[in-house]
Order: structure tokens, then C-alpha cells, then sequence
């Protein structure tokens, strides 16, 4: 009997590249173990051609950021007919930019923290750098700065006051050509890890409370993927009445956006218990510190577990 042959897509020019290896060697050698024929691809210019070559049966998207998250790969898989892992191009192009993402959930009533937005163009050809004190006065300080279509927390800034709004909106703009200001919220940070969509039930897994030891300011980058840096508490120790509005802000956070497959919500929880929607992951990392796999194993489910429902949700991914 012929093995499923799975193409394991990771890699790519985006600054979240090894965090992307990491996801796709370790889902790989998931595969393997579950019997699978396994073709790993690091990609680059050759990808359509190999793919065109092999005709995988299902292609699995471990590519972050910029052209696994935005749409870029997914539309290629279906003019090219292939299954594939995950949300779908429009649900894609939604989440990747947050700019995009909150002003969704603004206007399904879903709370997301108020903020502002403009572009790298706005900024340097037409003055946005003199709206600043009015964005300050409305929002106030600290200030959460951050590039609207970006990941693993890269280009994140906390600014605690005015004189360091520059920096913080080079930095953004650095990575990004559109720049997310937005209101701080302090508060437990909180994900929850979704699959289905589409013909298949959602389900939400346990939700990870992650708790960044003292010296990091937020869930930043080492925080997320340097062992050790973060503490995870899972489940979260929420009362009953805020986990059940924490999970579904979360589904209607999936739902508003079309997602199908899996994804990952992630939320402020403030200090009065209010949940606030930050963003949705719709290719979350799965490295041995990411925070959907601890979901998943709180859940009973063994990593080769997770791997096998995301495969078995490429069904429906490919027809969203």
C-alpha cells in the first residue's frame, strides 16, 4: 500500500526563518514516526517547480511571517491543485495584519485594545509624524508600538513616553511598511490554541497562560523560544466564568476571520478580567517552547496527536 507522501514546507527569507526550521524539522520527523513518506523543503525559487515535480498528496505550511502566514504559498497550492495545511487565503491575508485584524474584530464587537495605524508613506510623505500627540492624548502612556504584519514579537516596543515614540516607530517601520500603535494593557497573557473551521466543529485546546521571567518586559522573542526565559502555566488557573469568556472571544475572534484548520488567539486578560484579543496566529510556531503544543499535550495529545489533526483538517483547509 503507497505512504502518503506529506511535503513539509518551512524556511523562507522572513526574520522568523529559524523559528520556521525548528517548526518544520520537528513536524517532520512527527510524520515519520506516524508513517508518512516525508519531503522536506527549505524554500526558495525552485519550490513551484519541485512541487509541480512531486505532486505531494498534502503539503504542510511551516513557513512564518511573510509568505506562509500572508497568503503567498497558499494561493501558489491551489492554482497548483494541492492540498494544504491550515487557513486559507483570505482568512490569511486577514490575520497576518493586525491593522487589518482589529479593525475585523471592531466591528464584530470583539474587544481588542483601541489604537491607531498608518503607513510608512503617511509617516514620511504626508506629516503622520505630527498626529502622534493626538494618538498619545487618546490612547495615553505606556504605548505598545509594532509592525502590523509581523511575528515572534519582532519590532515590538513598550514606550513609557513621548520622547520614545521615534525609535519605537523606526524600529517598527524597519520591519514592516505599516506601523500599529496601541493602547497598553497590562495583564496576564493568555493563548488559546483552536482547531476545525470550516465543515469540521471547533474545538479550543487549554489555555496557556504564559508568564516571561522578570527581566523581560513582555512575551517577547527569547521569552518565546529561548527555554527557560518563560514560565507556562497550563491550563490556565482562571475562574470558570472568565475561561468560558476567554475562549470565546477567541472562537469569535477564529470565526470573524474565516479561519479553518488550526490557529492560535492570543489575549490580554487586564486586571479587572476582561479579556482583550491582541492577534491570530494563523501558522503557530510548534518548536519544544511554543505555546500551541503545550496546549495540546494538557489536552492528552501527544505531539505526533497535534501533527495528525492538523494533517487530517487539510480537507477542509483546501476547500475554505
Amino acid at each position: 500500500m503507497r505512504q502518503t507522501h506529506v511535503c513539509v514546507l518551512y524556511g523562507g527569507r522572513s526574520v522568523e526563518r529559524d523559528v520556521s526550521v525548528a517548526t518544520g524539522h520537528r513536524v517532520a520527523r512527527a510524520l515519520q514516526a506516524r508513517g508518512y513518506e516525508v519531503t522536506g523543503i527549505d524554500v526558495d525559487e525552485t519550490l513551484v517547480r519541485r512541487l509541480k515535480e512531486m505532486r505531494p498528496d498534502l503539503v504542510f505550511i511551516a513557513v512564518h511571517g511573510r509568505g506562509g502566514e500572508d497568503g503567498t504559498i497558499q494561493e501558489l497550492l491551489e492554482i497548483l491543485g494541492l492540498k494544504y495545511t491550515g487557513a486559507g487565503v483570505l482568512a490569511s491575508l486577514r490575520a497576518i495584519d493586525k491593522v487589518l485584524t482589529k479593525r475585523i474584530l471592531q466591528a464584530e464587537g470583539i474587544p481588542t485594545p483601541p489604537f491607531q495605524a498608518f503607513s510608512e508613506a503617511a509617516f514620511h510623505d504626508l506629516g503622520a509624524k505630527d498626529t502622534l500627540e493626538m494618538i498619545v492624548e487618546e490612547l495615553g502612556l505606556p504605548l505598545v508600538v509594532k509592525p502590523a504584519a509581523q511575528g515572534s514579537a519582532f519590532g515590538i516596543s513598550i514606550v513609557p513616553g513621548f520622547e520614545g515614540l521615534p525609535k519605537a516607530l523606526a524600529t517598527a517601520l524597519s520591519f514592516d511598511g505599516k506601523v500599529l500603535l496601541e493602547k497598553y494593557v497590562s495583564g496576564r497573557e493568555l493563548a488559546v490554541s483552536i482547531m476545525g473551521g470550516g465543515k469540521r466543529e471547533i474545538e479550543t485546546l487549554p489555555i496557556v497562560e504564559a508568564v516571561p521571567r522578570s527581566e523581560h518586559p513582555f512575551y517577547d522573542f527569547d521569552s518565546r523560544y529561548v527555554l527557560g526565559e518563560t514560565d507556562f502555566i497550563v491550563p490556565a488557573e482562571l475562574d470558570p466564568e472568565v475561561e468560558t469568556e476567554v475562549l470565546q472571544v477567541a472562537r469569535n475572534t477564529y470565526l470573524a476571520l474565516g479561519c479553518s484548520g488550526f490557529g492560535r488567539v492570543d489575549v490580554i486578560l487586564d486586571d479587572a478580567g476582561h479579556p482583550w484579543v491582541l492577534e491570530l496566529n494563523t501558522i503557530p510556531g510548534l518548536t519544544e517552547s511554543s505555546l500551541m503544543p503545550l496546549a495540546a499535550e494538557a489536552a492528552g495529545l501527544s505531539f505526533e496527536d497535534l501533527v495528525q489533526a492538523m494533517v487530517d483538517s487539510a480537507v477542509v483547509a483546501d476547500s475554505a
